[in-house]
C-alpha cells in the first residue's frame, strides 16, 4: 500500500500542477484600438494637459492591450480634463519654521472613456488622483515643473489599469471611484 501511494502521489500532484493558464486581456478584441486626445488643462500649471496626455500613451504602449490610434480611427477614446492641481508644505525647515524645503504637488483628473465602436459612454467624468513630493531650496517653480512628469506617470497608470480593467460587458459592475 504505501509503494502504491508513494507511487501514485507525485503523479496526482503532477496531474494536479497542469492547468491551462492564459494571460489574456479582458478587453474584447473589437475595442483593442485608443485614441487619446489632448488633456484639457484647466489649473494655471503651464504644459499639465499635454503633460499628463504624452504619459497616458506611454503607459497604454506599454500595457500592450491597445494599439493607439487618431481620433476618429479607434474604438475607444480617453478623454481627460487636468482639473485641479495644488501644492502644499511637506516638511518644513527647522531654522525658521515657516520656509517649505519639500512640497507635496496633488493632481486632480477627470476621465471619460467612451465607446466610439458602439456609441457609449463607459466611464463619465471619473476623478483620479496623482501625487508626488518633490524639494526646492530656491526655484519652486521648476521643482514643481519637474515633479509634474511624475504626477503625469502615476495618473496614466491609474486610468490605464482602469480602462483595461473595464467591465466591457454590460452584466459587470464598474470599479468603484478612486479617492
Amino acid at each position: 500500500m504505501k509503494k502504491l501511494v508513494a507511487t501514485l502521489l507525485p503523479l496526482a500532484l503532477l496531474g494536479a500542477c497542469r492547468t491551462d493558464y492564459r494571460w489574456t486581456s479582458r478587453v474584447p478584441e473589437e475595442l483593442r484600438t485608443v485614441a487619446v486626445p489632448v488633456f484639457e488643462n484647466r489649473t494655471q500649471s503651464a504644459e499639465l494637459g499635454p503633460i499628463c496626455t504624452q504619459y497616458a500613451l506611454r503607459e497604454f504602449q506599454r500595457e500592450g492591450t491597445f494599439k493607439i490610434r487618431n481620433h476618429g480611427e479607434s474604438a475607444l477614446e480617453v478623454q481627460g480634463a487636468i482639473v485641479e492641481a495644488t501644492r502644499s508644505g511637506a516638511a518644513f525647515d527647522r531654522n525658521d519654521g515657516v520656509s517649505a524645503r519639500e512640497y507635496r504637488y496633488r493632481v486632480k483628473a477627470e476621465i471619460t472613456l467612451l465607446d466610439r465602436k458602439n456609441e457609449r459612454v463607459l466611464v463619465d467624468r471619473r476623478a483620479y488622483f496623482g501625487e508626488t513630493t518633490f524639494s526646492a531650496k530656491d526655484d519652486v517653480l521648476t521643482g514643481q515643473r519637474n515633479a509634474a512628469q511624475r504626477v503625469a506617470q502615476d495618473l496614466a497608470r491609474q486610468i490605464v489599469d482602469d480602462v483595461c480593467s473595464h467591465p466591457y460587458n454590460k452584466a459587470e459592475p464598474a470599479p468603484a471611484p478612486r479617492q
